[in-house]
């Protein structure tokens, strides 16, 4: 009975929040492609994503960093225990330039930060699949207290992972502006176009994202919670 008031809970912390958050994807795509078919064509003027990318790092002092351009990659990342950014097929997207700022800030933040997320993101999926199989097959002497450090675990990985993206959402958009200025290859008025664009579709996206990231987390426990409710 337990597991199914905590799963009733659970439900209704992320529906609350889907509605103050303002959840739509559906509008975020929308005004995304709107965005896209006005200055598509004015940021193919600017370089190719390697050598902005470079340019970025330089300009942030951090110059040892590899780069990697794969085309069959659907989301660009920074990886800290390689030291490398892999830029995803995102030629096409004028968001490209803030895309490639927000890996190139990944760089630069804390490396303790950064290698903790890492290993501790994988500590926890690993976590996760175990408890999943052996609540399945009923080997779980005390359920209460796997669950609860689950949830522990839960939560520190979206405290320590919401930190990196919101720090890398928020700065790169002025990013972007700045290279884009140094450049000068647009006018001013279509880099104030651009950028209150960008702005725009990040007052959405941020907060989309933030929940995004907030309910995977909670979508884990929750199937945990079934499990053993069942089982």
């Amino acid at each position: 009975m337990e597991y199914i008031i905590i799963i009733f809970v659970l439900l209704t912390i992320l529906l609350m929040l889907a509605i103050i958050y303002n959840y739509n994807l559906k509008k975020l795509k929308s005004i995304a492609l709107e965005e896209e078919a006005k200055f598509n064509k004015i940021t193919d003027k600017l370089p190719n994503n390697i050598d902005i990318c470079k340019y970025i790092l330089n300009k942030i002092d951090n110059k040892n960093v590899k780069i990697e351009e794969d085309k069959k990659q659907k989301t660009c990342l920074y990886i800290a225990v390689t030291n490398k950014i892999i830029i995803a097929d995102i030629k096409g997207s004028y968001t490209r330039v803030q895309t490639i700022c927000h890996e190139c800030l990944h760089s630069i933040q804390n490396k303790k930060i950064l290698l903790f997320n890492f290993i501790f993101s994988n500590i926890y999926l690993l976590y996760f699949a175990s408890i999943l199989l052996l609540g399945i097959f009923n080997k779980i002497p005390n359920k209460i207290v796997f669950f609860s450090i689950m949830l522990i675990l839960s939560y520190t990985f979206y405290f320590v992972r919401s930190y990196l993206e919101n720090d890398a959402m928020i700065k790169a958009q002025y990013l972007a502006k700045d290279y884009m200025k140094e450049l000068q290859i647009l006018s001013k008025k279509e880099i104030i176009d651009i950028v209150n664009s960008y702005e725009k579709i990040n007052s959405l996206g941020i907060k989309m994202t933030n929940y995004k990231l907030f309910f995977e987390t909670i979508l884990k426990t929750i199937i945990i919670a079934i499990i053993f409710a069942v089982r």
